[in-house]
């Protein structure tokens, strides 16, 4: 673990991106896509989120991306603006090693930085036992709710659960008029 850099994603990572978020969709139950989306549809998702001001970190070793990890807007309407949903994506060959910790500690930096409140974690086949429920609950992200039956893959139903950890104080004082979703909101108006 001690060798592995997270810094921002570049293009020349997204072949491996796409790699890694394919193994994913194929192999695993985290994501509920079930045909994995062709470098060019990576391409315009990672375009849009940097676009954005979002986050998108990568993990690596000796040049190679480890997994990755982004913060994305949770719902398009602008009440939503304060919340963002995380995803993280481990490669198959580096799991078990802390590299999700990792991307996640940063994530979440990252996204403090930026003014937003909550972030939001919406976990396919969320068991209890699931290593991202466990890597959320070890960040200090509380459940939030479960939606029972509500994807099909791999032949079995699973449940989808939600996480959420407060940041920048939360709903508890107003929003920060200098945030990034504050001034990205009156730049749209």
């Amino acid at each position: 673990m001690s060798n592995i850099a997270i810094r921002p994603a570049i293009v020349a990572d997204l072949d491996r991106i796409t790699e890694i978020y394919a193994d994913a969709v194929t192999q695993g139950t985290a994501s509920y896509e079930l045909e994995p989306p062709d470098r060019a549809e990576m391409g315009a998702r990672f375009d849009s989120l940097t676009a954005g001001g979002f986050p998108y970190l990568v993990a690596a070793k000796d040049g190679a991306v480890l997994g990755y990890a982004y913060a994305g807007a949770f719902r398009p309407r602008p009440a939503y603006r304060f919340i963002v949903e995380d995803s993280v994506y481990v490669a198959p060959e580096a799991k078990g090693q802390g590299v999700g910790l990792l991307l996640m500690q940063r994530l979440i930096e990252a996204v403090e930085a930026t003014g937003f409140r909550q972030i939001v974690a919406v976990i396919g086949d969320g068991r209890p036992d699931s290593a991202s429920v466990r890597l959320h609950e070890k960040l200090g992200f509380r459940h939030s709710g479960r939606l029972e039956g509500s994807g099909y893959k791999h032949g079995r139903w699973l449940d989808t659960v939600f996480m959420q950890l407060s940041l920048n104080g939360g709903a508890s004082v107003p929003p920060d008029p200098e945030s990034l979703p504050e001034q990205k909101f009156r730049k749209q108006k």
